[in-house]
């Protein structure tokens, strides 16, 4: 249960969150670029129309049939989750939490210590739970960054809970 992240206070609802399973969430993101890139604003709708788009060319060009390019990205994806450092945002937990009107802060307690953050500030955190493909077992199970990359070298470690104030 060392694993295990309990996402509690003024919220609706209390979340259990196990970031063992984050691998699989497609809404990870690779810490060794996350940092590094600008972010637009995107709509949903019109990605979807672009993907959707690009695979019907790409049948058209070059038929039905799954060229050998397509097991070789599968091959990619495979190896760079299991070499990869990812993490993941916060604020659909928060979303799913449904924080009370009068919540302000959020204080992440360590084994050592607590850090209160504002909830504006809280909602652009990101959850590092990889790093080089492995869990973070010795001083995880997340680590905490700062949206805007401030603590990228010395991120918030040994995470046990999380409290909205």
């Amino acid at each position: 249960m060392e694993n295990i992240i309990v996402l509690s206070g003024k919220v609706r609802f209390s979340i259990t969150l196990d970031p063992t399973v984050w691998i699989f969430d497609d809404r990870k993101v690779d810490l060794t670029t996350y940092f590094s890139t600008s972010f637009e604003q995107t709509n949903e709708l019109e990605e979807y129309t672009k993907s959707v788009s690009k695979h019907w060319d790409r049948e058209i060009m070059e038929g039905a049939v799954y060229p050998p390019t397509l097991k070789t990205e599968k091959k990619y994806e495979k190896e760079k989750v299991l070499t990869g450092s990812f993490g993941i945002p916060i604020l659909p937990f928060l979303k799913n939490a449904e924080l009370d009107v009068d919540a302000v802060s959020l204080i992440i307690k360590t084994t050592t210590s607590e850090h209160e953050i504002s909830l504006d500030k809280a909602k652009n955190l990101l959850l590092g739970f990889s790093n080089s493909g492995k869990p973070l077992s010795e001083d995880g199970p997340v680590h905490v960054y700062f949206g805007d990359g401030s603590n990228l070298k010395h991120p918030i470690k040994n995470v046990r809970e999380l409290i909205i104030k």
